[in-house]
């Protein structure tokens, strides 16, 4: 979810990266489709948006040992007050159960028009991380030593199960040209249970009896001409156990984005192959 792609108070320390995947693999992700109504939470004068409006599709699968697919869709109006754009983006993910190898297909539509299409793999080795681009043009690419982004979210599900508040990480995810890797901080709530009047009570069913995390997380860019000074976006939002995500608020600096749980289906678990 980069995934995908997740408020934050930030420092300039990034911890090293070993093999934070195998400490929580235990942890069961959910297969699950959720869809969010998002709507404009904040704007300024300079940002000249007047309303947003859009939804958000995200479907998650798979399991440890035969890898997770990821399948996000994310729709919105903007209205400038003179004009308005519909922008599409979708996405579809693979990363296999040891967090060592990640393909991925983003395409991204203006006005219902094809405007751009990033396709490639990355693979991960004690070395760092290989990207290997097929579109929109073929190259290669050598960058630090990362996670993805499935890992990442087992990661922040580990610590927050060892009640750690805060911590820092790194995160390829295959977003934007596909060539960077992202420094993430991430802050985690006290565990709490869904409150009697929670208005998603009557979206997440089955799960209403669960425990989630408040969480914040902030995304660096490395290569960034500011450094690290000022987060590219930031991410809040609840999380369950099963990596489930409801209330979420996406900040980008000018404006702000709100999306609300309206739908929520668990899917079948799969059944591991070997």
């Amino acid at each position: 979810m980069r995934a995908a792609c997740a408020s934050f108070v930030f420092t300039t320390t990034i911890f090293a990266v070993v093999a934070p995947h195998t400490a929580f693999a235990a942890q069961a992700l959910a297969p699950h489709r959720a869809v969010y109504d998002l709507t404009l939470d904040e704007a300024s004068d300079r940002s000249g948006i007047k309303g947003i409006d859009g939804r958000m599709v995200y479907e998650f699968d798979g399991s440890a040992c035969d890898g997770y697919t990821v399948n996000f869709r994310f729709v919105t109006e903007i209205n400038t007050g003179e004009l308005s754009r519909i922008s599409d983006l979708q996405t579809s993910t693979y990363e296999d159960g040891a967090g060592d190898n990640f393909s991925f297909v983003t395409k991204s539509y203006v006005d219902q028009k094809l405007d751009r299409e990033i396709k490639g793999n990355a693979t991960r080795d004690a070395g760092g991380v290989a990207v290997e681009l097929d579109k929109p043009d073929k190259r290669s690419l050598d960058l630090e030593r990362s996670q993805f982004p499935t890992e990442h979210l087992l990661e922040l599900i580990g610590r927050a199960e060892s009640s750690e508040t805060f911590y820092e990480t790194t995160i390829f995810d295959g977003s934007e040209d596909a060539d960077r890797i992202m420094t993430t901080t991430v802050i985690i709530g006290r565990k709490a249970a869904i409150p009697a009047g929670d208005p998603d009570l009557k979206v997440v069913g089955a799960l209403s009896e669960d425990r989630f995390w408040p969480v914040d997380i902030a995304y660096f860019d490395l290569s960034g001409e500011n450094g690290e000074e000022v987060p590219s976006y930031r991410i809040s939002f609840k999380l369950h156990e099963t990596g489930i995500t409801r209330d979420i608020v996406m900040d980008y600096g000018d404006f702000s984005l709100a999306g609300q749980l309206v739908q929520l289906d668990m899917l079948p678990e799969p059944e591991c192959s070997r």
